[in-house]
């Protein structure tokens, strides 16, 4: 081993005259007291096979204070300075600061474990009825879940599909998911998001979150995150969402994550070149349960794809379109669409079937029923394939069959 290569090399200098047929120059030993010896460079004159190993007294040496393993390499006036070509670790320095007499040394106690577990291995998924889902992990009363809750959803979650977006961090909800991900083995891939609608300090507030989870747990968990989701729709300028999506790639690359793709999600009508120039992948709310007329649940799915065709061609630019929410409501009113749970597993069906023929990939809006949004009509909080509770409201079965 390195270490035990280099010991004997520094306990060779415990030695001195006695052990080395070549004397070292003074200038290489410095003095600091009757028990203290710091070696400042050991010269290529020195012969080392003429070293007797066997007068070396290796008990009189203080082995707790010859090693020092730090996380990066700090040159120390008191260090051997090994040639790399003896011992090609970066890592790794050796300190003499005190060669006190000590018999029996206990070991230096080992570093911090580090706060990320072991590499993420998700078990073996079966094939999902869908490509991705939206999660949002409130309670019904708005409150925050414990890890507990979500990893209790996020297990049914599971068995619908392998992707989940996110739209915030608070509620400490992207650590919880990672958490729940990694305890659990489950096969599920994080698109994170962002917020940006509530202004700039709640956008710093989620970054930081991200940062922290993302270091905390195995970054390679996130396959992107969107930064902001429907701001220009919400009045926001398109330089200032610009700005933002800028600001969080340069940190995410400052902090060694550049991987992970950043991006931000419009409604298709409002998405433009500049944002997709400036996205990784060009990200697409789009809806036809708010349109004007009806025919049939097939055309307004057949709608939705030809909108999403409508930006790939236009604006993307070449860009990956991915489709960032679509789905239908299963009570309520949003105008001529007929809201019902036989229309909502009908267009489940049919868009799942359609965007894989076309080859989008997409998150269906979205996993449980919305009760936390107290204030908004029956339509907006009936959107979920679970209800509230987290029971499935239609055979997820029958969405396998295009």
């Amino acid at each position: 081993m390195r270490a035990s290569l280099v010991s004997s090399i520094v306990a060779a200098f415990a030695g001195i005259q006695l052990a080395i047929a070549t004397p070292i120059p003074n200038d290489t030993l410095a003095g600091a007291g009757a028990n203290a010896l710091a070696i400042r460079y050991v010269p290529p004159s020195v012969d080392w096979n003429a070293v007797d190993w066997n007068a070396i007294n290796w008990n009189a040496i203080k082995w707790s204070s010859v090693f020092s393993i730090q996380q990066e390499y700090k040159p120390q006036a008191t260090a051997v300075q090994v040639a790399a070509e003896a011992v090609p670790n970066p890592y790794l320095t050796l300190s003499t600061e005190s060669f006190d007499t000590y018999s029996n040394p206990e070991p230096s106690p080992a570093p911090n474990p580090s706060p990320n577990p072991e590499p993420y291995q998700p078990s073996t998924p079966s094939r999902s009825p869908l490509w991705g889902l939206t999660y949002s992990p409130y309670n019904d009363d708005g409150s925050c879940p414990d890890v507990g809750t979500v990893a209790s959803q996020l297990q049914k979650v599971a068995s619908v599909t392998s992707n989940i977006r996110l739209y915030s961090t608070d509620c400490s909800q992207l650590s919880s998911v990672m958490q729940a991900i990694s305890d659990n083995k489950l096969a599920l891939a994080i698109h994170a998001g962002i917020w940006l609608s509530d202004g700039g300090a709640r956008m710093e507030s989620d970054l930081e979150a991200f940062i922290s989870a993302a270091k905390m747990y195995d970054s390679s968990l996130i396959k992107g995150v969107s930064v902001g989701n429907e701001d220009i729709s919400k009045g926001m300028s398109e330089s200032t969402l610009i700005g933002y999506i800028n600001q969080v790639r340069a940190r995410l690359q400052a902090e060694g994550m550049g991987h992970i793709p950043v991006y931000t999600t419009e409604q298709d009508a409002k998405f433009t070149k500049g944002m997709a120039d400036a996205s990784d992948l060009v990200q697409i709310n789009v809806y036809s349960i708010f349109d004007n007329t009806f025919s049939s649940v097939d055309s307004s799915v057949k709608s939705v794809i030809q909108r999403a065709d409508a930006v790939k061609t236009n604006i993307a630019g070449g860009k990956q379109v991915r489709i960032g929410e679509s789905g239908w409501s299963s009570s309520g009113n949003t105008g001529p669409c007929p809201l019902s749970l036989a229309n909502e597993l009908e267009f489940a069906q049919r868009f799942k079937c359609a965007a894989t023929t076309a080859g989008y990939d997409y998150f269906y809006f979205e996993a449980k029923d919305a009760l936390w949004k107290q204030n908004a009509d029956a339509s907006e909080k009936s959107f979920g394939i679970f209800n509230s509770g987290y029971t499935a409201k239609f055979d997820f079965g029958l969405l396998n069959t295009c």
